[in-house]
Protein backbone atom coordinates (compact mmCIF):
# COMPACT_ATOMS: atom_id res chain seq x y z
CA UNK A 1 0.00 0.00 0.00
CA UNK A 2 2.21 2.39 0.82
CA UNK A 3 4.67 1.55 -2.51
CA UNK A 4 1.30 2.66 -4.71
CA UNK A 5 1.03 5.93 -2.48
CA UNK A 6 4.39 6.53 -3.20
CA UNK A 7 4.02 5.64 -6.68
CA UNK A 8 1.26 8.02 -7.36
CA UNK A 9 2.41 11.06 -5.27
CA UNK A 10 5.85 10.48 -7.57
CA UNK A 11 3.91 11.10 -10.99
CA UNK A 12 1.51 13.49 -9.40
CA UNK A 13 3.70 16.18 -9.15
CA UNK A 14 2.25 19.61 -11.10
CA UNK A 15 4.30 20.96 -13.48
CA UNK A 16 4.52 24.73 -14.09
CA UNK A 17 3.11 25.42 -17.93
CA UNK A 18 6.24 27.05 -19.11
CA UNK A 19 7.78 23.84 -18.48
CA UNK A 20 5.56 21.89 -20.01
CA UNK A 21 5.94 23.50 -22.79
CA UNK A 22 9.57 23.40 -23.12
CA UNK A 23 9.54 19.90 -22.99
CA UNK A 24 6.52 19.47 -25.32
CA UNK A 25 8.27 22.14 -27.76
CA UNK A 26 11.91 19.34 -27.51
CA UNK A 27 10.02 16.62 -28.17
CA UNK A 28 8.43 17.98 -31.20
CA UNK A 29 11.71 19.61 -32.15
CA UNK A 30 13.32 16.21 -32.33
CA UNK A 31 10.68 14.30 -33.55
CA UNK A 32 10.45 16.75 -36.45
CA UNK A 33 14.17 16.55 -36.88
CA UNK A 34 13.72 12.46 -37.01
CA UNK A 35 11.08 12.44 -39.43
CA UNK A 36 12.68 14.83 -41.62
CA UNK A 37 15.70 12.49 -41.38
CA UNK A 38 13.97 9.71 -42.17
CA UNK A 39 12.00 11.59 -44.79
CA UNK A 40 14.91 12.88 -46.42
CA UNK A 41 17.12 9.35 -46.89
CA UNK A 42 13.52 7.73 -48.47
CA UNK A 43 13.55 10.81 -50.86
CA UNK A 44 17.07 10.33 -51.90
CA UNK A 45 16.43 6.47 -52.12
CA UNK A 46 13.41 7.15 -53.88
CA UNK A 47 14.52 9.52 -56.40
CA UNK A 48 17.51 7.30 -57.63
CA UNK A 49 15.05 4.39 -57.77
CA UNK A 50 13.17 6.04 -60.21
CA UNK A 51 16.05 7.52 -62.30
CA UNK A 52 17.15 4.44 -62.57
CA UNK A 53 14.68 1.65 -62.31
CA UNK A 54 17.09 -0.40 -59.60
CA UNK A 55 15.57 -1.16 -56.14
CA UNK A 56 18.82 -1.13 -54.39
CA UNK A 57 19.48 2.25 -54.18
CA UNK A 58 16.00 2.36 -51.83
CA UNK A 59 18.28 0.63 -49.12
CA UNK A 60 20.69 3.40 -48.83
CA UNK A 61 21.02 4.91 -45.33
CA UNK A 62 21.99 8.21 -45.55
CA UNK A 63 23.83 8.32 -42.21
CA UNK A 64 25.97 5.96 -44.07
CA UNK A 65 26.77 7.39 -46.82
CA UNK A 66 27.70 10.57 -45.15
CA UNK A 67 30.22 8.14 -43.30
CA UNK A 68 31.65 6.61 -46.60
CA UNK A 69 31.39 9.82 -48.38
CA UNK A 70 33.65 11.56 -46.37
CA UNK A 71 36.23 8.97 -46.25
CA UNK A 72 36.26 8.80 -49.79
CA UNK A 73 36.86 12.74 -50.38
CA UNK A 74 39.86 12.17 -48.04
CA UNK A 75 41.32 9.50 -49.46
CA UNK A 76 41.19 10.49 -53.07
CA UNK A 77 42.28 14.26 -52.05
CA UNK A 78 45.17 14.01 -54.57
CA UNK A 79 43.23 13.10 -57.73
CA UNK A 80 40.39 15.76 -56.71
CA UNK A 81 41.16 18.84 -58.74
CA UNK A 82 39.78 21.12 -55.61
CA UNK A 83 39.99 18.78 -52.62
CA UNK A 84 40.00 21.54 -50.03
CA UNK A 85 36.54 23.43 -51.86
CA UNK A 86 35.68 19.95 -52.41
CA UNK A 87 35.36 18.81 -48.51
CA UNK A 88 34.48 21.89 -47.36
CA UNK A 89 31.10 21.88 -50.04
CA UNK A 90 30.37 18.08 -48.79
CA UNK A 91 30.79 18.42 -45.13
CA UNK A 92 28.07 22.15 -45.16
CA UNK A 93 25.92 19.29 -46.80
CA UNK A 94 26.69 16.67 -44.81
CA UNK A 95 28.11 14.81 -47.39
CA UNK A 96 25.15 14.32 -49.15
CA UNK A 97 25.45 13.31 -52.82
CA UNK A 98 24.18 17.02 -53.91
CA UNK A 99 24.44 16.74 -57.66
CA UNK A 100 23.29 13.51 -57.73
CA UNK A 101 20.28 14.17 -56.14
CA UNK A 102 19.49 17.30 -57.77
CA UNK A 103 20.42 16.47 -61.14
CA UNK A 104 19.93 12.77 -62.03
CA UNK A 105 16.50 12.55 -61.99
CA UNK A 106 16.16 15.09 -64.50
CA UNK A 107 18.88 13.99 -67.26
CA UNK A 108 21.01 17.19 -65.96
CA UNK A 109 24.10 15.18 -65.58
CA UNK A 110 23.72 13.61 -68.27
CA UNK A 111 23.42 16.74 -70.51
CA UNK A 112 25.76 18.43 -68.71
CA UNK A 113 28.27 15.76 -69.58
CA UNK A 114 26.73 16.11 -73.29
CA UNK A 115 27.86 19.88 -72.47
CA UNK A 116 31.48 18.78 -71.46
CA UNK A 117 31.95 16.52 -74.72
CA UNK A 118 31.84 20.10 -77.02
CA UNK A 119 34.73 21.53 -75.25
CA UNK A 120 36.79 21.30 -78.12
CA UNK A 121 34.84 24.09 -79.76
CA UNK A 122 36.70 26.05 -77.15
CA UNK A 123 40.20 24.61 -78.34
CA UNK A 124 39.84 22.39 -74.93
CA UNK A 125 40.70 18.53 -74.87
CA UNK A 126 37.31 17.02 -72.89
CA UNK A 127 39.29 14.36 -71.10
CA UNK A 128 40.64 17.62 -69.45
CA UNK A 129 37.46 17.34 -67.41
CA UNK A 130 37.89 13.73 -67.21
CA UNK A 131 34.85 13.47 -68.83
CA UNK A 132 35.80 9.51 -69.88
CA UNK A 133 35.40 8.60 -66.26
CA UNK A 134 32.53 11.25 -66.12
CA UNK A 135 30.39 9.08 -68.56
CA UNK A 136 31.27 5.76 -67.54
CA UNK A 137 29.46 6.40 -63.83
CA UNK A 138 26.70 7.56 -65.22
CA UNK A 139 26.70 4.70 -67.33
CA UNK A 140 27.25 2.31 -64.75
CA UNK A 141 24.57 3.69 -62.77
CA UNK A 142 21.72 3.12 -65.11
CA UNK A 143 23.06 -1.05 -65.30
CA UNK A 144 21.04 -2.97 -62.97
CA UNK A 145 23.14 -5.65 -64.02
CA UNK A 146 26.44 -3.78 -62.66
CA UNK A 147 24.92 -2.52 -59.12
CA UNK A 148 23.34 -5.31 -58.00
CA UNK A 149 23.93 -5.02 -53.98
CA UNK A 150 24.45 -2.18 -51.35
CA UNK A 151 27.85 -1.80 -50.77
CA UNK A 152 27.17 -1.62 -54.80
CA UNK A 153 25.10 0.88 -54.92
CA UNK A 154 27.01 2.97 -51.46
CA UNK A 155 30.22 2.63 -54.00
CA UNK A 156 29.14 3.83 -57.25
CA UNK A 157 26.47 7.09 -55.96
CA UNK A 158 30.02 8.01 -54.45
CA UNK A 159 32.13 7.72 -57.37
CA UNK A 160 29.46 9.33 -59.80
CA UNK A 161 29.39 12.22 -57.30
CA UNK A 162 32.60 12.88 -56.86
CA UNK A 163 33.22 12.65 -60.60
CA UNK A 164 30.44 14.70 -61.61
CA UNK A 165 31.70 17.56 -59.22
CA UNK A 166 35.58 17.17 -60.30
CA UNK A 167 34.21 17.79 -64.14
CA UNK A 168 31.79 19.82 -63.70
CA UNK A 169 33.36 22.04 -61.19
CA UNK A 170 36.57 22.32 -63.68
CA UNK A 171 34.65 22.68 -66.54
CA UNK A 172 32.74 25.83 -65.56
CA UNK A 173 35.86 27.63 -63.89
CA UNK A 174 37.83 27.03 -67.22
CA UNK A 175 35.08 28.68 -69.19
CA UNK A 176 34.59 31.48 -66.60
CA UNK A 177 38.90 32.01 -65.71
CA UNK A 178 40.36 29.64 -67.93
CA UNK A 179 42.17 26.53 -67.71
CA UNK A 180 45.93 27.59 -66.91
CA UNK A 181 46.99 30.35 -63.90
CA UNK A 182 49.07 32.42 -66.51
CA UNK A 183 50.84 33.40 -63.10
CA UNK A 184 51.60 29.87 -62.92
CA UNK A 185 53.21 29.23 -65.63
CA UNK A 186 54.46 32.62 -67.18
CA UNK A 187 58.03 33.96 -65.08
CA UNK A 188 57.48 37.82 -66.39
CA UNK A 189 53.07 38.06 -65.99
CA UNK A 190 52.65 40.89 -63.95
CA UNK A 191 48.97 41.12 -65.08
CA UNK A 192 46.04 41.07 -62.11
CA UNK A 193 44.09 37.90 -63.38
CA UNK A 194 40.99 36.95 -61.27
CA UNK A 195 41.23 32.92 -60.39
CA UNK A 196 38.60 30.91 -59.13
CA UNK A 197 37.81 30.80 -55.90
CA UNK A 198 35.40 28.95 -53.68
CA UNK A 199 32.02 30.91 -54.69
CA UNK A 200 32.64 30.22 -58.06
CA UNK A 201 33.27 26.62 -56.99
CA UNK A 202 30.12 26.56 -55.36
CA UNK A 203 27.80 28.21 -58.46
CA UNK A 204 27.32 24.14 -59.78
CA UNK A 205 25.59 22.86 -56.97
CA UNK A 206 23.34 26.66 -56.14
CA UNK A 207 21.90 26.32 -59.60
CA UNK A 208 18.61 24.79 -60.48
CA UNK A 209 19.60 24.29 -63.86
CA UNK A 210 22.19 22.89 -64.75
CA UNK A 211 22.83 22.86 -68.58
CA UNK A 212 21.39 26.41 -67.96
CA UNK A 213 24.27 27.43 -66.31
CA UNK A 214 26.73 25.59 -68.02
CA UNK A 215 25.42 27.31 -71.15
CA UNK A 216 25.47 30.76 -69.52
CA UNK A 217 29.29 30.74 -68.63
CA UNK A 218 30.17 30.26 -72.08
CA UNK A 219 32.40 33.06 -73.82
CA UNK A 220 30.11 35.47 -75.77
CA UNK A 221 32.98 37.94 -76.89
CA UNK A 222 33.45 39.24 -80.92
CA UNK A 223 37.35 38.49 -80.02
CA UNK A 224 36.22 35.20 -78.53
CA UNK A 225 33.64 34.22 -81.27
CA UNK A 226 35.94 35.12 -84.01
CA UNK A 227 38.47 32.47 -82.73
CA UNK A 228 36.17 29.77 -82.50
CA UNK A 229 35.06 30.80 -85.94
CA UNK A 230 38.96 30.40 -87.07
CA UNK A 231 39.26 27.03 -85.40
CA UNK A 232 36.23 25.73 -86.67
CA UNK A 233 36.63 26.41 -89.88
CA UNK A 234 40.44 25.47 -89.89
CA UNK A 235 41.92 28.49 -90.90
CA UNK A 236 45.41 28.49 -91.58
CA UNK A 237 47.92 30.78 -89.96
CA UNK A 238 50.44 32.49 -92.70
CA UNK A 239 53.58 29.63 -92.67
CA UNK A 240 52.00 26.95 -90.40
CA UNK A 241 50.69 23.59 -90.82
CA UNK A 242 46.98 22.60 -90.13
CA UNK A 243 47.93 21.54 -86.83
CA UNK A 244 50.33 24.39 -85.82
CA UNK A 245 47.75 26.51 -86.72
CA UNK A 246 45.23 24.82 -84.48
CA UNK A 247 47.49 24.64 -81.63
CA UNK A 248 47.54 28.81 -82.09
CA UNK A 249 44.22 29.46 -82.07
CA UNK A 250 43.79 27.07 -79.06
CA UNK A 251 46.28 29.05 -76.86
CA UNK A 252 45.04 32.26 -77.77
CA UNK A 253 41.33 31.19 -77.13
CA UNK A 254 42.94 29.95 -73.35
CA UNK A 255 44.04 33.76 -73.30
CA UNK A 256 40.94 35.46 -73.67
CA UNK A 257 38.83 33.20 -71.30
CA UNK A 258 41.68 34.73 -68.84
CA UNK A 259 39.74 37.52 -66.37
CA UNK A 260 42.58 40.08 -67.44
CA UNK A 261 40.83 41.73 -70.79
CA UNK A 262 40.44 45.48 -71.23
CA UNK A 263 37.04 46.84 -70.21
CA UNK A 264 38.01 50.95 -69.82
CA UNK A 265 36.59 53.03 -71.99
CA UNK A 266 39.89 54.14 -72.90
CA UNK A 267 43.56 52.38 -72.85
CA UNK A 268 46.59 51.69 -73.99
CA UNK A 269 47.37 48.58 -75.75
CA UNK A 270 50.34 46.67 -76.82
CA UNK A 271 50.13 43.46 -78.22
CA UNK A 272 53.89 41.91 -78.33
CA UNK A 273 53.87 40.33 -80.98
CA UNK A 274 52.40 42.31 -83.00
CA UNK A 275 54.72 45.37 -82.49
CA UNK A 276 51.92 47.75 -82.20
CA UNK A 277 51.04 49.90 -79.97
CA UNK A 278 46.68 51.15 -80.26
CA UNK A 279 44.73 53.82 -78.26
CA UNK A 280 41.38 51.74 -77.38
CA UNK A 281 38.57 54.54 -77.19
CA UNK A 282 34.97 53.11 -76.99
CA UNK A 283 36.24 49.46 -78.62
CA UNK A 284 37.91 51.39 -81.30
CA UNK A 285 41.46 52.47 -82.15
CA UNK A 286 41.81 56.02 -81.64
CA UNK A 287 45.43 55.82 -82.34
CA UNK A 288 47.40 53.38 -83.70
CA UNK A 289 51.54 52.91 -84.45
CA UNK A 290 54.52 50.61 -84.71
CA UNK A 291 56.48 49.80 -81.57
CA UNK A 292 59.88 48.11 -80.64
CA UNK A 293 59.68 45.68 -78.00
CA UNK A 294 62.43 43.64 -75.80
CA UNK A 295 64.43 41.10 -78.05
CA UNK A 296 63.27 37.64 -77.86
CA UNK A 297 64.74 34.44 -77.13
CA UNK A 298 66.67 32.36 -79.23
CA UNK A 299 64.89 29.13 -80.29
CA UNK A 300 66.57 26.13 -81.81
CA UNK A 301 66.14 25.96 -85.78
CA UNK A 302 63.03 24.16 -87.15
CA UNK A 303 61.34 24.14 -84.02
CA UNK A 304 57.72 24.45 -83.83
CA UNK A 305 54.84 24.64 -81.34
CA UNK A 306 53.61 21.08 -83.12
CA UNK A 307 56.76 19.92 -81.95
CA UNK A 308 57.25 21.47 -78.60
CA UNK A 309 57.46 18.52 -75.99
CA UNK A 310 58.90 18.98 -72.23
CA UNK A 311 57.32 17.09 -69.41
CA UNK A 312 59.60 18.84 -67.19
CA UNK A 313 58.43 22.13 -67.60
CA UNK A 314 57.15 23.88 -64.79
CA UNK A 315 57.32 27.71 -65.73
CA UNK A 316 58.73 29.55 -68.68
CA UNK A 317 62.65 30.83 -68.65
CA UNK A 318 62.96 34.38 -70.20
CA UNK A 319 65.39 35.73 -71.81
CA UNK A 320 66.39 38.93 -69.42
CA UNK A 321 65.19 41.84 -72.12
CA UNK A 322 62.38 39.99 -72.92
CA UNK A 323 59.11 42.77 -72.69
CA UNK A 324 56.87 41.65 -69.83
CA UNK A 325 52.72 40.85 -69.96
CA UNK A 326 51.77 43.51 -67.50
CA UNK A 327 49.01 46.17 -66.82
CA UNK A 328 49.44 49.42 -64.72
CA UNK A 329 48.00 53.23 -65.25
CA UNK A 330 50.13 55.45 -67.22
CA UNK A 331 50.63 58.73 -64.70
CA UNK A 332 52.80 61.04 -66.17
CA UNK A 333 55.45 61.84 -68.68
CA UNK A 334 59.20 63.09 -68.73
CA UNK A 335 59.90 65.15 -71.62
CA UNK A 336 63.95 65.02 -72.74
CA UNK A 337 63.92 62.03 -70.02
CA UNK A 338 67.56 61.61 -67.90
CA UNK A 339 68.22 57.63 -68.47
CA UNK A 340 69.02 55.78 -65.09
CA UNK A 341 71.16 53.08 -66.93
CA UNK A 342 70.27 49.77 -65.72
CA UNK A 343 72.73 47.89 -64.34
CA UNK A 344 72.72 44.95 -66.35
CA UNK A 345 73.16 47.43 -69.26
CA UNK A 346 76.03 49.45 -67.50
CA UNK A 347 77.71 46.00 -66.72
CA UNK A 348 77.28 44.34 -70.02
CA UNK A 349 77.96 47.38 -72.68
CA UNK A 350 78.54 50.72 -70.88
CA UNK A 351 81.54 49.73 -68.88
CA UNK A 352 82.85 47.53 -71.89
CA UNK A 353 82.56 50.61 -74.00
CA UNK A 354 84.17 52.73 -71.93
CA UNK A 355 86.96 50.17 -71.67
CA UNK A 356 87.55 50.38 -75.51
CA UNK A 357 86.88 54.09 -76.23
CA UNK A 358 88.24 56.43 -73.47
CA UNK A 359 85.95 59.34 -74.88
CA UNK A 360 82.68 56.98 -75.22
CA UNK A 361 81.09 58.46 -71.80
CA UNK A 362 81.42 61.76 -72.84
CA UNK A 363 80.30 61.65 -76.89
CA UNK A 364 77.04 59.96 -75.37
CA UNK A 365 76.45 62.51 -72.43
CA UNK A 366 76.66 59.78 -69.82
CA UNK A 367 77.55 60.75 -66.32
CA UNK A 368 79.30 58.38 -63.77
CA UNK A 369 78.41 58.61 -60.36
CA UNK A 370 79.50 57.04 -57.11
CA UNK A 371 77.92 56.00 -53.64
CA UNK A 372 75.45 59.27 -55.56
CA UNK A 373 78.51 61.48 -55.99
CA UNK A 374 79.33 62.28 -59.45
CA UNK A 375 82.68 61.23 -60.66
CA UNK A 376 84.46 64.46 -62.28
CA UNK A 377 87.00 62.59 -64.08
CA UNK A 378 85.38 58.94 -65.20
CA UNK A 379 89.21 58.29 -67.03
CA UNK A 380 90.58 57.39 -63.91
CA UNK A 381 88.27 54.84 -63.45
CA UNK A 382 89.59 51.10 -64.44
CA UNK A 383 87.25 49.82 -66.65
CA UNK A 384 88.95 46.57 -66.97
CA UNK A 385 88.34 45.78 -63.25
CA UNK A 386 85.96 43.00 -62.10
CA UNK A 387 82.17 44.22 -61.02
CA UNK A 388 83.24 47.71 -62.37
CA UNK A 389 79.58 48.20 -63.76
CA UNK A 390 78.54 47.11 -60.77
CA UNK A 391 80.35 49.57 -58.29
CA UNK A 392 79.03 52.43 -60.33
CA UNK A 393 76.06 53.99 -61.68
CA UNK A 394 75.14 55.59 -65.17
CA UNK A 395 73.33 58.43 -65.96
CA UNK A 396 72.34 59.74 -69.49
CA UNK A 397 72.05 63.36 -70.10
CA UNK A 398 69.00 64.65 -71.69
CA UNK A 399 69.65 65.22 -75.71
CA UNK A 400 69.00 63.95 -79.14
CA UNK A 401 71.29 60.75 -78.55
CA UNK A 402 69.64 60.04 -74.72
CA UNK A 403 68.79 56.11 -75.70
CA UNK A 404 65.17 57.71 -74.40
CA UNK A 405 64.90 59.90 -77.01
CA UNK A 406 62.26 63.08 -76.25
CA UNK A 407 60.13 61.61 -73.98
CA UNK A 408 59.35 58.42 -71.62
CA UNK A 409 55.60 57.64 -70.54
CA UNK A 410 55.57 56.47 -66.76
CA UNK A 411 53.64 53.70 -65.25
CA UNK A 412 53.99 51.85 -62.04
CA UNK A 413 55.92 48.24 -62.35
CA UNK A 414 58.05 46.42 -61.14
CA UNK A 415 60.35 45.16 -64.62
CA UNK A 416 60.92 49.23 -64.37
CA UNK A 417 60.02 49.49 -67.95
CA UNK A 418 58.30 52.19 -69.54
CA UNK A 419 57.29 53.06 -73.53
CA UNK A 420 59.34 56.11 -74.98
CA UNK A 421 60.65 57.70 -77.80
CA UNK A 422 64.13 56.86 -79.27
CA UNK A 423 66.96 58.50 -81.86
CA UNK A 424 66.83 54.92 -83.71
CA UNK A 425 64.55 55.27 -85.79
CA UNK A 426 65.97 52.64 -88.50
CA UNK A 427 64.32 50.49 -86.12
CA UNK A 428 60.83 50.78 -87.15
CA UNK A 429 61.47 49.61 -90.86
CA UNK A 430 62.19 45.89 -89.62
CA UNK A 431 59.18 43.56 -89.84
CA UNK A 432 60.83 41.88 -86.77
CA UNK A 433 61.00 45.07 -84.24
CA UNK A 434 62.13 42.52 -81.08
CA UNK A 435 65.09 44.91 -80.61
CA UNK A 436 64.90 46.94 -77.44
CA UNK A 437 66.22 46.14 -73.24
CA UNK A 438 62.70 45.02 -72.56
CA UNK A 439 61.28 48.44 -72.50
CA UNK A 440 58.67 49.86 -75.46
CA UNK A 441 59.35 52.00 -78.08
CA UNK A 442 56.84 53.88 -79.92
CA UNK A 443 57.53 55.58 -83.35
CA UNK A 444 54.68 58.65 -82.66
CA UNK A 445 55.61 59.45 -79.35
CA UNK A 446 54.27 63.13 -79.73
CA UNK A 447 50.77 61.82 -81.11
CA UNK A 448 50.42 59.22 -78.19
CA UNK A 449 51.34 62.28 -75.71
CA UNK A 450 48.26 64.38 -77.96
CA UNK A 451 46.15 60.83 -77.61
CA UNK A 452 46.57 60.71 -73.97
CA UNK A 453 46.98 64.63 -72.35
CA UNK A 454 44.21 65.78 -75.10
CA UNK A 455 45.00 70.25 -76.07
CA UNK A 456 45.69 72.15 -73.73
CA UNK A 457 48.40 73.89 -71.69
CA UNK A 458 49.91 70.39 -70.64
CA UNK A 459 50.22 69.11 -74.06
CA UNK A 460 52.14 72.31 -75.42
CA UNK A 461 54.86 72.23 -72.89
CA UNK A 462 55.17 68.60 -74.14
CA UNK A 463 55.62 69.70 -77.34
CA UNK A 464 57.53 72.67 -76.96
CA UNK A 465 59.82 70.88 -74.49
CA UNK A 466 60.63 68.02 -77.02
CA UNK A 467 61.00 70.90 -79.47
CA UNK A 468 63.82 72.85 -77.08
CA UNK A 469 67.39 73.39 -77.99
CA UNK A 470 68.51 73.71 -74.67
CA UNK A 471 66.86 70.06 -73.51
CA UNK A 472 65.94 70.15 -69.73
CA UNK A 473 63.90 67.03 -67.85
CA UNK A 474 60.50 67.76 -66.82
CA UNK A 475 57.95 65.34 -65.44
CA UNK A 476 54.41 66.12 -66.06
CA UNK A 477 51.55 64.59 -64.83
CA UNK A 478 48.34 63.13 -66.93
CA UNK A 479 44.87 64.81 -65.88
CA UNK A 480 43.73 61.41 -65.19
CA UNK A 481 45.95 58.21 -65.28
CA UNK A 482 45.08 56.15 -68.41
CA UNK A 483 45.28 52.22 -68.32
CA UNK A 484 48.41 50.01 -70.50
CA UNK A 485 48.44 46.56 -70.99
CA UNK A 486 51.60 44.85 -72.20
CA UNK A 487 49.68 42.13 -73.64
CA UNK A 488 50.72 38.81 -75.58
CA UNK A 489 48.42 37.49 -78.51
CA UNK A 490 49.56 35.47 -81.79
CA UNK A 491 46.05 35.26 -82.92
CA UNK A 492 44.03 38.14 -82.18
CA UNK A 493 40.53 39.96 -83.70
CA UNK A 494 42.03 43.66 -83.89
CA UNK A 495 40.53 46.81 -83.10
CA UNK A 496 38.89 46.77 -87.04
CA UNK A 497 37.79 43.11 -86.59
CA UNK A 498 40.23 41.66 -88.59
CA UNK A 499 41.50 38.29 -87.79
CA UNK A 500 45.39 38.34 -87.66
CA UNK A 501 48.27 36.07 -86.60
CA UNK A 502 51.54 37.14 -85.78
CA UNK A 503 55.29 34.98 -84.38
CA UNK A 504 54.99 33.54 -81.21
CA UNK A 505 58.61 35.77 -80.78
CA UNK A 506 59.06 34.69 -77.09
CA UNK A 507 57.85 31.21 -77.59
CA UNK A 508 54.96 31.93 -74.92
CA UNK A 509 52.38 29.70 -77.32
CA UNK A 510 54.45 26.61 -76.55
CA UNK A 511 54.76 27.19 -72.80
CA UNK A 512 50.94 27.28 -72.51
CA UNK A 513 50.13 24.65 -75.23
CA UNK A 514 51.96 22.09 -73.57
CA UNK A 515 50.19 23.03 -69.72
CA UNK A 516 47.17 23.12 -71.07
CA UNK A 517 47.31 19.24 -73.30
CA UNK A 518 49.96 17.88 -70.09
CA UNK A 519 47.09 15.79 -68.91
Amino acid sequence: MIQKLNYRRMYSVKFKKPFLTGVLMVMLIGLTVLQSCKKHQSQVGAHLVEATGNKVFGKIDMDEFGKRMKSAISERSKTLKNPKFTDALYAANNYEPVLVEKFLPDSGLIRAANTIALAEDHGLSPEAFKLSKFKSLLQKTYDKAAVKDLDLAYQTIIDLELAASNSITTYSQAMEYGLVSPRRIYAQYYTKTKRPDSLSFKKPYQTTDLVAFLDSIQPKSADYKMLQQALKQNTLAPGHSAEESKRIIQVNLERLRWQNNPSEEKYVWVNIPEYQLHVIENGKAALTMKVCVGEGREQPAGQSLAEYDDDDLEKDRPFNRETPQLKSMIHSVQVNPVWNIPQSIATNEIATQAAKDRYYLSNNNIDVFYKGKLVEDPETIDWRAEDVGKTYAFKQRPGDDNSLGKIKFLFNNQSSVYLHDTPAKAAFNQTVRAVSHGCVRVEQPLELARALFGPGKKFDRISTGMASTDPRAEDISLPKQIPVYLSYFTCWRDPSGTLKFAKDVYGLDAVLYTHLFKG
